[in-house]
């Protein structure tokens, strides 16, 4: 009893009665009874001995060892002896140990507390339960929203960017006190009248780094007209992307130049030897029928947005007349000439790619039958057709130079290897640009000098 008692948060005001272990569910049930003669009403202070009434209290404590401690206090209700309190009858406080209507104690909820802040709803709970205390997530969450916010002063660098409940539909804002790196404020718009009443209630702010909106540089030219504006790094190096992209769709038959040129080039091996490069797989004369179609359809549209934008009419007006979408009005208006299209990131790619470096190990070694290729891949996990590395194998043939159905056997072919440089597009291309030069390997360092020599303009824009 007495290393129990010990073992009590405040045992000058607390008295242990009693203490039971149930063996099935493991929990150690302590009686502990107030012992204070004094009390203070809670409202106006007055101190009181007059009792009305007693009942228990069943509070959660901090594990000991493997066992899980929970508490019965029989404690108290007083009257306050002041006629004048509003309050006629109040629970004695034991405030080091449990706060009002608690249900656990102060220091197992301080233990919480930092769990809750690091791993929050179910990680939370089942790191608790690991650790003997037993919380679900909800709980832990309720701590989470009830800790205090952490003191910050006033900031003298303000960063102001928005957020998305939804991107594209719906947006908030989110202030930064830069100096800290800690959140100030989250609001459920982005106007610029918002921004204003919060910068003119919080004086001092001299420098404000925001995002593009204009709604902001509104709302902080109203608000603290002598701060100065500056764009942060994220939002520089994004122009400078959107930039780039704008000459790289403008230059779309440059960057085919490229590719083509790199796509003939010989792809150097690590044993020194030189290898000819796989050609592409040809598009299909159907395919190609209907991406002339799309691409004349593009062109005409594209003229026609031009011409009611020279005319003056606003973009709403002429989405509208051509039953076009706003982005794509917009996009238009940005350049004179029809921008190409965006490529995929995973353009000529297929079931096989995991596969090819067997695949020319194998056509080295003089297996060059397409169906035992095929043959000896299906046990290697490939999912593919036939057709596929039948495909394969006919553009390997046309890199050597062989017809279809010929063949050497007495004469040295050359060497084949897939292209090493992957496929510019003009999102690759600002990729490159933006890239650090000591991060590029030799191919993209090709690929830029080849874009760099095809026109001066686009020269220009990667200097």
């Amino acid at each position: 009893m007495t290393l129990l008692t010990h073992l009590l948060l405040d045992g000058s005001r607390l008295h242990l009665d009693a203490w039971h272990r149930d063996h099935t569910t493991t929990p150690l049930t302590l009686r502990v009874t107030s012992t204070q003669a004094l009390v203070h009403c809670p409202v106006c202070r007055f101190p009181t001995r007059r009792v009305h009434s007693r009942y228990v209290r069943t509070v959660a404590d901090l594990p000991w060892g493997p066992w899980r401690v929970v508490l019965d206090l029989h404690v108290r209700k007083f009257f306050c002896a002041n006629s004048r309190c509003p309050r006629r009858m109040f629970t004695e406080r034991l405030s080091p140990l449990v706060a009002p209507w608690a249900r656990r104690t102060q220091r197992l909820a301080h233990w919480l507390a930092p769990i809750a802040m690091a791993l929050a709803g179910r990680a939370g709970a089942r790191l608790s339960r690991g650790l003997g205390l037993d919380v679900s997530r909800h709980t832990l969450l309720r701590l989470l929203r009830r800790l205090p916010l952490p003191g910050v002063g006033p900031p003298q660098v303000l960063g102001v960017d928005d957020w998305a409940y939804r991107k594209g539909q719906t947006y908030g804002t989110v202030l930064i006190a830069l100096e800290r790196r800690r959140p100030l404020a989250l609001w459920p718009d982005r106007e610029a009248k918002t921004l204003a009443l919060w910068r003119q209630a919080h004086p001092g702010i001299r420098v404000i780094t925001r995002a593009r909106s204009r709604a902001y540089a509104d709302g902080a030219r109203q608000g603290a007209p002598e701060a100065i504006q500056v764009a942060d790094r994220f939002h520089l190096l994004q122009n400078l992307a959107e930039a780039l992209d704008q000459v790289c769709n403008a230059h779309g038959n440059t960057l085919e130049a490229v590719n083509e040129a790199l796509r003939q080039a010989p792809v150097a091996q690590p044993d020194g030897t030189v290898a000819v490069s796989v050609p592409p797989p040809p598009l299909p004369r159907t395919a190609q029928e209907l991406a002339y179609q799309r691409q004349a359809r593009r062109l005409a549209l594209h003229h026609q947005i031009w011409a009611f934008h020279q005319q003056g009419w606003p973009g709403w007006a002429i989405a509208q007349h051509l039953g076009s979408g706003k982005n794509t009005g917009s996009r238009s208006r940005r350049m004179e000439t029809l921008p190409a299209r965006q490529r995929r990131t995973d353009r000529g790619r297929s079931l096989l790619t995991p596969y090819t470096p067997y695949l020319l190990a194998r056509w080295h070694a003089g297996c060059r039958d397409a169906v035992r290729l095929f043959r000896e891949l299906q046990p290697r996990g490939y999912s593919g057709s036939y057709v596929t590395v039948a495909r394969y194998a006919q553009r390997r043939r046309q890199a050597q130079g062989q017809l279809p159905r010929q063949r050497r056997p007495r004469q040295t072919l050359p060497a084949v290897a897939a292209p090493a440089a992957r496929h510019l597009t003009a999102r690759r291309a600002t990729w490159l640009v933006r890239r650090r030069p000591e991060r590029q390997d030799e191919d993209e360092a090709a690929q830029l000098t080849q874009l760099s020599a095809q026109h001066p303009e686009v020269a220009a824009a990667i200097a």
